[in-house]
């Protein structure tokens, strides 16, 4: 059961950790593309699925469209999201400067980062509020004796609060990245 428990929680966490790769810290990087979604044909894509995402220089994104008929959807899209990047059509090429950032969107990208954290708190105490439940449904129904859920009860917990942990020092350390000029 911890080992269940202990997966939902690290999937949380592993998203959140996917989340913060999106969060601009003033240098380029193909994941902070990872969640802008696409109008193509219909439908809503993810930005890899109507082109190739490359990082050629530091400071500079670029996205080759594979069908023309995409690229303004998709510079609408990059233009739309929160990221907050201004991007240039070049041909069936689209480029995405990435510009110093201003000390007050360094603090907005810090809330942010800190939302999405919170989310995932969120999450981890959700999986550990199932985890209580099966544990008392267990005991209610004889599976287990008190002594053992208490015993469980004590380890759901210690999972709890090693994820709230690593979540706090993922967090601390992305705010510190983003803050650094």
């Amino acid at each position: 059961m911890i080992e269940s428990l202990r997966k939902k929680m690290s999937a949380s966490f592993d998203n959140m950790l996917k989340d913060f790769g999106g969060l601009r810290t003033g240098r380029a990087s193909a994941t902070i593309l990872d969640n802008i979604m696409v109008e193509a044909y219909g439908n809503m894509v993810p930005i890899q699925q109507v082109g190739t995402v490359s990082v050629p220089e530091a400071r500079l994104i670029t996205v080759q469209v594979w069908d023309t008929s995409l690229l303004k959807p998709t510079e609408v899209a990059i233009r739309n999201s929160p990221i907050g990047l201004s991007p240039v059509v070049d041909g069936q090429l689209i480029r995405i400067a990435i510009p110093d950032l201003s000390e007050e969107r360094r603090k907005e990208i810090c809330k942010l980062a800190g939302k999405y954290a919170e989310q995932t708190r969120v999450a981890v105490r959700n999986v550990r509020r199932e985890g209580m439940d099966d544990l008392k449904k267990q005991e209610k129904n004889k599976e287990i004796s008190e002594d053992v859920h208490k015993k469980m009860s004590d380890e759901v917990q210690k999972l709890t609060d090693e994820f709230i942990k690593k979540i706090d020092a993922s967090l601390a350390l992305k705010e510190k990245e983003i803050m650094k000029v």
